[in-house]
C-alpha cells in the first residue's frame, strides 16, 4: 500500500533535511598544467596554425626544393668529346636536342592544388592522337605533341604563357641541371648482375649454384614467408633514373642543342627531362630569358 502524503505543514521535515533546489558548484583546487593545450587536428579557421597533415603544409615543406621555373624536354642524340681550352683535357659529353618544346597547359593552386607547367615536344600526326587529346591541344592552339611532361614550379611567377616555345637558350653555359630518363632495359638478370650479390663460394661445398642468390627468407623467425621488396632476380633497367648536377658545357640555340658534361641515363633517341639542379644554387637568369620565345608558325617561317 502506498504511503499517505503529508496533509499538514507540521509533518514536513526540517529545512536542513529537505533537498536543496540550487546546488552551488565549488571549484576544486588542483595542479595547474604548464604544458600548452593540444591543438585539435581538425581545427580549420582564422588565426589558427597550419596543420602539418594538410596539402598546404606539404607544399610549404617542398617550397625550397621546388624549382623557380619550368624544365624542358630533349632527345638524347649520342655522345661525343670536347677539349678544355686551358688544360687541353679531353672529357666526354652528351648531346641533347630540343625539338619544338612548347608550353601546352598550366596547373594552378586554386584548381589543382599545386603550380605546374605542362610542356610538350615533337610532333604527332592528328590521326594518331585521340580525340580528347586533340581537343586539349586545340584549346591551347598548339599542334599535337608526341611527348607531354609536367614540371612543378614554386609559385605563379614560374608559369609561362601557353604556346610559348622553350629553346636551348633556356639553359646557360656553366649551370648545373638534373637529367631524368628511362634507363636502358637489359632484360631478365640474376641477383649478381642486378643487385651486385657476391654469389656462392667458387670451389668448396658448392655444386652448379655458384651464381645463385641463396636463401630468400627465414623458416620460423620471419613468419615463413618472403618479405615484400626482397632483392631477387628479375627484369633489370627500364625505369626512370636521375643524373644530378650535370654541367651544361655548350648551348646552340640555332640548332636547339644542349651539350652536357659526362653521361646521362637512357639509350640514344630516348626522351630526357631537363630541369635546374635542386642541390645547386638557382641560376641567375637574365630578364630576356625569363620570357620564352613566342610561337612561330613553321609554314610562315619557311615562306
Amino acid at each position: 500500500m502506498a504511503p499517505k502524503s503529508c496533509q499538514s505543514f507540521l509533518h514536513l521535515p526540517f529545512a536542513f533535511l529537505a533537498p536543496r533546489l540550487f546546488v552551488q558548484n565549488v571549484p576544486k583546487r588542483g595542479i595547474k598544467s604548464i604544458s600548452k593545450p593540444r591543438l585539435n587536428r581538425f581545427n580549420q579557421g582564422p588565426n589558427l596554425p597550419t596543420l602539418e597533415s594538410t596539402a598546404a603544409a606539404a607544399l610549404e615543406r617542398k617550397r625550397f626544393t621546388t624549382p623557380l621555373r619550368t624544365g624542358a624536354l630533349g632527345i638524347k642524340k649520342g655522345m661525343t668529346a670536347m677539349y678544355e681550352a686551358e688544360t687541353g683535357r679531353r672529357f666526354p659529353c652528351t648531346v641533347v636536342q630540343m625539338d619544338q618544346v612548347q608550353v601546352v597547359s598550366h596547373k594552378t593552386r586554386q584548381r589543382n592544388g599545386y603550380f605546374a607547367v605542362q610542356v610538350g615536344c615533337g610532333w604527332k600526326h592528328p590521326s594518331n592522337v585521340t580525340r580528347p587529346l586533340l581537343g586539349h591541344f586545340a584549346e591551347s592552339e598548339v599542334s599535337p605533341k608526341r611527348h607531354l611532361v609536367e614540371f612543378k614550379v614554386r609559385d605563379e611567377t614560374g608559369l609561362l604563357s601557353i604556346g610559348e616555345i622553350i629553346g636551348a637558350s633556356w639553359f646557360q653555359e656553366g649551370q648545373y641541371i638534373d637529367a631524368r630518363a628511362n634507363s636502358r632495359g637489359m632484360g631478365f638478370a640474376g641477383g649478381m648482375k642486378r643487385h651486385g650479390f657476391s654469389g656462392q663460394p667458387a670451389s668448396h661445398g658448392v655444386s652448379l649454384t655458384h651464381r645463385s642468390m641463396g636463401s630468400a627468407g627465414q623458416s620460423q623467425g620471419g613468419g615463413s614467408r618472403v618479405y615484400p621488396g626482397k632483392k631477387m632476380a628479375g627484369r633489370m633497367g627500364g625505369h626512370q633514373v636521375t643524373a644530378q648536377n650535370v654541367k651544361v658545357v655548350k648551348v646552340d640555340d640555332e640548332k636547339g642543342l644542349v651539350v652536357l658534361q659526362g653521361s646521362i641515363p637512357g639509350p640514344d633517341g630516348c626522351l630526357v627531362k631537363l630541369s635546374d639542379a635542386i642541390k645547386k644554387p638557382w641560376p641567375t637568369v637574365p630578364v630576356n630569358l625569363l620570357q620564352a620565345q613566342p610561337a612561330v608558325d613553321p609554314a610562315a617561317a619557311a615562306a
